[in-house]
C-alpha cells in the first residue's frame, strides 16, 4: 500500500537549533530560548495524541540525553521499514545526526509485532562524503515503485540511483530550489516540496527551475494516473509540501500536516485533499522555525509485516 497505518515517532529530550545542519536548511531560523525544548516536546505529544485519537499506530520511543542528538525527532532521514521485512539505515550530511542510529529503536519496532528479517546499513558512504536521507531525500510511489529524488548535498545521485535498483524502483530525479535573500538555493530535502500519495501528488512544481525536468516530472506523475495538486513556493515556505498520507485500522485515509501547512492552503487546495482525504493537522511551531522540518519529517512509516 501507498500508506502505512503504524509510525516511529521519537520524543525529543534536548530538541534545539542545530548548526551543522542549518549549512544547507535554508528552512531553520535559530529562535531556541530556554524553552524550546519544552515547547517542542508539547508540540510533540499533542501531535502523537492526534494521530492516536484517529486510530493510528504511533510507537514512541524516547530520546537519550547522550550523545546530544538535537534532530533526534526526525526519524525518518536515518531509517526506513519496509513491507519486505527490511529496515535500511541511511548515510546522513550532519556529524552530529549519525549518532541517531539506534538499535535499540529498531529492536523496540521489532518488540511491537513486526517482523524485522534484515537491517541493511548503507550508511558507510558518508566517509566518501555521499549522503542519502531516507524519506527526506526520496520520496516513494510505492503503487507505480518509482522513487523521486531532488539532488542536493543530501540526495547524492549516483547512490540513489544505485538504492532505487536495489529495490526495484525507478529513480526520477531533479534539481528543485528555493529563494534565500537574492539566492536560489538547493532545497534541501525533497520532502518538504513533494508529497505523494494513493491518488494524488502535492508539489511545488515553481521550484524545479529547469524546464525539461519539471516536464519530466509532471509527466512521470499524470503517467502515474495521480492528480497534481500544486502549491507555491511561498506555500512550501510554510511546509505545504512536507505531508504524509496514512490510514487507519478502519482503512480512514489522512493526510497529515502542521497547523502552518494547512493555515497556507487556500480553499480551493483544501477542497481538492478533502476529496480524497480528512485532514489532520497540529501546532508544530516551534519544530518548524528550529528544526527546518515539519509533520512528515517527524513520521517514520512502518510497512514492516506482522509477526504470525
Amino acid at each position: 500500500m501507498q500508506s502505512s497505518s503504524t509510525l516511529l515517532m521519537i520524543e525529543p529530550i534536548a530538541f534545539g537549533y542545530n548548526s551543522q545542519t542549518a549549512e544547507n536548511n535554508y528552512f531553520q531560523v535559530n529562535s531556541q530560548g530556554d524553552s524550546t525544548q519544552a515547547e517542542a516536546l508539547k508540540e510533540f505529544t499533542n501531535f502523537v495524541e492526534k494521530l492516536r485519537a484517529v486510530g493510528i499506530e504511533v510507537i514512541v520511543v524516547k530520546d537519550t540525553l547522550e550523545p546530544h542528538t538535537p534532530d533526534s525527532i526526525f526519524p525518518n532521514n536515518w531509517v526506513s521499514f519496509h513491507s519486505d521485512g527490511t529496515a535500511y539505515l541511511y548515510p546522513m550530511f550532519a556529524p552530529n545526526r549519525r549518532d541517531e542510529r539506534r538499535m535499540d529503536i529498531l529492536e523496540q519496532v521489532r518488540s511491537e509485532g513486526f517482523e524485522l528479517s534484515e537491517i541493511v546499513d548503507i550508511s558507510s558512504s558518508e566517509s566518501q562524503g555521499q549522503f542519502l536521507e531516507g524519506t527526506g531525500s526520496m520520496i516513494f510511489d510505492h503503487d507505480s515503485k518509482i522513487a523521486y529524488g531532488s539532488i542536493s548535498l543530501r540526495l547524492d545521485e549516483a547512490l540513489f540511483i544505485s538504492f532505487c535498483e536495489r529495490i526495484g524502483y525507478r529513480a526520477v530525479t531533479f534539481h528543485s530550489y528555493q529563494s534565500s535573500g537574492n539566492e536560489r538555493l538547493p532545497i534541501y530535502h525533497t520532502n518538504v516540496m513533494m508529497c505523494v500519495a494513493d491518488q494524488f501528488v502535492v508539489i511545488c512544481l515553481e521550484s524545479i527551475d529547469m524546464e525539461l525536468e519539471r516536464e519530466k516530472v509532471q509527466e512521470t506523475i499524470k503517467a502515474s494516473g495521480k492528480e497534481v495538486i500544486e502549491i507555491s513556493e511561498e506555500q512550501m515556505h510554510q511546509f505545504a509540501g512536507n505531508m504524509l498520507q496514512v490510514h487507519n485500522k478502519k482503512g480512514e485515509k489522512f493526510l497529515v500536516m502542521s497547523s502552518a501547512a494547512h493555515s497556507a492552503l487556500t480553499k480551493a487546495q483544501i477542497a481538492q485533499l478533502e476529496s480524497y482525504n480528512t485532514l489532520l493537522y497540529s501546532d508544530l511551531s516551534t519544530i518548524e522555525s528550529n528544526g527546518g522540518g515539519s509533520a512528515r519529517c517527524m513520521l517514520a512509516e512502518v510497512f514492516l509485516p506482522r509477526e504470525l
